[in-house]
């Protein structure tokens, strides 16, 4: 059976071969060269990367140095073309490793192999599919509830597929996609590279763009869910009200309600919350605002029959989701003014708003392992890189502006970022540059666009206070009034309220919502103590900060989970829930290891990451090899049975 990465057989031309190598990534298309050839020297010559950067796919090389690598591969992939396009032999492990330190230019150190590895697919084969060693009886008598079918819902409702076990998604959209069903605002893009911010068992050549915008995101996970047959399986516009675990009957009991208010009862042995932490709108409390008379909604419920061509518009917030609409309807609004409480560290990437050319999707689809070698191009530098800038030098000085030396390095090509776009302003320079140490709160991408639109005689950035709001203006503290037709409120989610405004309730009637408060806390992110055979995705502490990308935590959490219900069902078990002593020292660890990164640090005020007491519990402080090891494989001991 073929590689499915080894690449289609082609019969192009050489011209169309040539024409197509002028999209690619040089240094990726290089070790695809050596797969087709089997010939290593390929890279034991001058021709190779001068170093790796995020976003920077072709290593710094020469215009001169691609242009042989260009003229070389042509005779490679003409051959291997005149072969039949055959699949390339096996790789070793050495020249693996040696391969990936020279696309990388750097060491890549031995405990992060294999975790490279299994995401690549090298050998063909998705290593975290599901597998089941129950008999089919067994399982049958082991339903599982999933709650949503965003990303992580969908993978849940796969694997679980894989394994033979029965399985329900309770979704409250009318598809799947989560975020990326919901997010339908001006501009809604992804901020992690497509080729690698998809499931790594299904890769595609159809991304159109680089960093993909939300209609082609949610297609890809609607294509994956039909591919998948995981539709059935989902009772969609419907959303589970509260879940109630049964000591008898070891029974989990789920109720939802449809979008026609009609109620209804699940019963499963286990329930997956595949809910999402950035899922239910944030709205400010601000004195007036019930009396606006005009258009006004949250970004996450954009109202699309609002024309707003030619109406003053007010966007009240300028996060990550402020950043992509203002650009995006600059031009047809009359004036827009954005009302900003903290300005927002960007760092630069060029391609943010680039298509992704035809040979890029020729050289995926047919060049053995060119997308595989790209994705780990891209993971590698945004693996856990970013924990070095984040980590918190206690001896470093003058802490409410940088928090260790690269830290202070960080912020400066940050500054020199922003600055370089703005001109010789001042004013609006005070404005953009934040006051607190770089990558603090949650760094935003940048090609230039906002602060483009911030420079234009139509819009205003305004960062005095708002005070109220009245039928047809905006009032800061300072008095100023800012008539406006329609007001947008990015103001984010309701991050630090994990799960609400779900009831989850455990054993002895004991609500998740109110253990947990301010500081929800699982095991591992996963598991949670009196709350039997209930797993959790995308939960507490596992939303990441500092790279990766959430897909990457999805499968390493599913498969864990997987192995949790194989635990459960071969073993005849009627319930497991984590060992209370394990999850206190998780959690300690956990806090621990927060509070020497920047997210936590005092000097980032006005954060969504932290609660009321300044504490973050919702992101991961560890880095993806770690988290990666933990979750491979359960451990009885960490767990107590019944």
């Amino acid at each position: 059976m073929r590689n499915p990465h080894a690449g289609q057989s082609f019969t192009c031309s050489d011209e169309e071969i040539a024409e197509a190598l002028l999209d690619v990534s040089i240094p990726t298309l290089m070790l695809s060269l050596v797969h087709m050839s089997g010939d290593a020297a390929l890279i034991r010559g001058a021709l190779k990367p001068a170093g790796l950067f995020l976003n920077e796919v072709q290593g710094y090389m020469s215009e001169d140095d691609k242009a042989a690598v260009r003229t070389l591969a042509l005779d490679v992939i003409g051959d291997y073309r005149d072969r039949g396009c055959p699949d390339p032999e096996p790789v070793n492990g050495e020249l693996l490793k040696e391969m990936m330190e020279w696309l990388v230019c750097e060491p890549v150190p031995d405990e992060y192999v294999p975790m490279l590895l299994e995401e690549m697919e090298l050998d063909g084969r998705d290593s975290r599919a599901a597998h089941s060693s129950a008999s089919a009886a067994a399982r049958d008598d082991f339903p599982v509830v999933v709650i949503g079918c965003g990303e992580s819902g969908l993978l849940a409702g796969i694997r679980l597929k894989e394994a033979g076990i029965p399985f329900t998604i309770v979704e409250k959209n009318a598809g799947p996609g989560g975020t990326w069903y919901r997010n339908t605002y001006p501009g809604a893009r992804v901020d992690v590279g497509n080729h690698f911010y998809c499931y790594s068992f299904e890769p595609t050549d159809q991304w159109t763009h680089f960093f993909a915008e939300q209609p082609e995101l949610q297609a890809y996970f609607q294509r994956v869910m039909d591919k998948h047959d995981v539709g059935p399986h989902v009772r969609w516009e419907t959303e589970v009200t509260e879940a109630n675990w049964d000591d008898v009957a070891a029974t989990w009991t789920v109720r939802t309600r449809g979008v026609d208010g009609v109620e209804s009862t699940l019963h499963a042995r286990a329930v997956i919350s595949a809910v999402g932490q950035l899922d239910r709108p944030f709205l400010p409390t601000i004195s007036g605002r019930e009396t606006f008379a005009g258009n006004a909604f949250h970004s996450a419920e954009w109202d699309h029959s609002v024309d707003l061509r030619g109406r003053r518009v007010a966007m009240i917030g300028a996060g990550a989701s402020g950043f992509q609409i203002a650009p995006t309807i600059a031009d047809e609004v009359e004036h827009l003014t954005v009302f900003q409480r903290t300005a927002q560290w960007m760092f630069p990437n060029p391609n943010y708003h680039a298509p992704v050319g035809p040979g890029v999707q020729w050289a995926l689809r047919h060049l053995p392992f060119y997308g595989r070698w790209y994705r780990f191009l891209l993971f590698w530098p945004g693996c856990d890189k970013g924990l070095a800038a984040a980590r918190v030098d206690p001896d470093y000085p003058d802490q409410q502006r940088a928090v260790s030396e690269i830290n202070e390095i960080t912020r400066m090509m940050f500054t020199e970022w922003i600055t370089s776009q703005i001109g010789d302003d001042p004013d609006l320079a005070a404005k953009v540059i934040p006051d607190y140490p770089a990558t603090g709160k949650r760094t935003l991408q940048d090609n230039g666009s906002w602060l483009k639109t911030l420079t234009r005689d139509d819009v205003d950035l305004v960062r005095t206070p708002i005070d109220h709001v009245d039928a047809d203006g905006v009032v800061t503290v300072d008095g100023t009034r800012h008539p406006v037709d329609v007001i947008v409120y990015a103001t984010g989610f309701r991050a630090t309220e994990v799960l609400w405004p779900m009831t989850i309730t455990g054993r002895d009637g004991d609500d998740l919502r109110d253990r947990w408060g301010e500081r929800p806390a699982a095991y591992l992110g996963i598991t949670v103590p009196g709350f039997p055979n209930f797993f959790c995705m995308y939960g507490p502490g596992t939303n990441l900060a500092s790279g990766g990308s959430l897909i990457f935590h999805s499968e390493c959490q599913m498969r864990y989970i997987s192995g949790c219900l194989d635990h459960l069902i071969d073993g005849g078990h009627r319930w497991m829930e984590p060992r209370q002593d394990k999850t206190d020292d998780w959690v300690r660890r956990s806090q621990e290891e927060m509070r020497t990164m920047v997210w936590a640090h005092p000097s980032v005020a006005h954060s969504f990451y932290k609660n009321s007491h300044g504490e973050v519990y919702t992101l991961s402080p560890w880095r993806l090899v770690d988290y990666w090891a933990w979750t491979r494989v359960p451990d009885p001991d960490d767990f107590t049975f019944g």
